[in-house]
C-alpha cells in the first residue's frame, strides 16, 4: 500500500476517529468535572486528569516543542498529537465521573406519571 495514496490517509484517519471522539469528550466532561469539585460534589478528587490537563495547557502555550512551531506544518502536528495523546489519557481518567454524572441525572429525574 502506497503511503502517499490519498485513499490511504482517508482510510488512516477514518481508523482513528475513536482518537478524536475519546479527545472531544474529555474536552466536553472536563468543565463540569471541576465545577462539581470545586462545589464538592464529587470526591475523590481525579488529580491525575488535572495533571494531564495542565500538562496539555501548558504544552500549547509553551514557546519551547519538540519540534518548533517556526517550521509549519511539521511543527503544529506535532503539538496537535501531543496535546491529543495527553486529552485521550484525560478522558480516561475521567470515566468514574461520566459513571457519577449519569447515576446522579438517574436519581434526579422524576418518575413519569402514566
Amino acid at each position: 500500500m502506497n503511503p502517499l495514496s490519498s485513499w490511504w490517509l482517508v482510510r488512516r484517519i477514518k481508523s482513528r476517529g475513536w482518537v478524536l471522539k475519546r479527545v472531544i469528550r474529555a474536552l466536553k466532561w472536563f468543565m463540569p468535572m471541576t465545577r462539581d469539585v470545586i462545589r464538592g460534589d464529587f470526591r475523590p478528587v481525579p488529580w491525575r486528569a488535572f495533571g494531564l490537563m495542565a500538562l496539555a495547557l501548558g504544552y500549547l502555550i509553551m514557546p519551547f516543542d519538540l519540534i518548533p512551531d517556526f517550521l509549519v506544518l511539521v511543527g503544529v502536528l506535532d503539538d496537535v498529537m501531543i496535546v491529543g495523546w495527553l486529552l485521550n489519557r484525560v478522558d480516561g481518567q475521567l470515566e468514574a465521573y461520566r459513571l457519577w454524572k449519569q447515576n446522579k441525572d438517574k436519581q434526579d429525574t422524576p418518575p413519569s406519571a402514566a
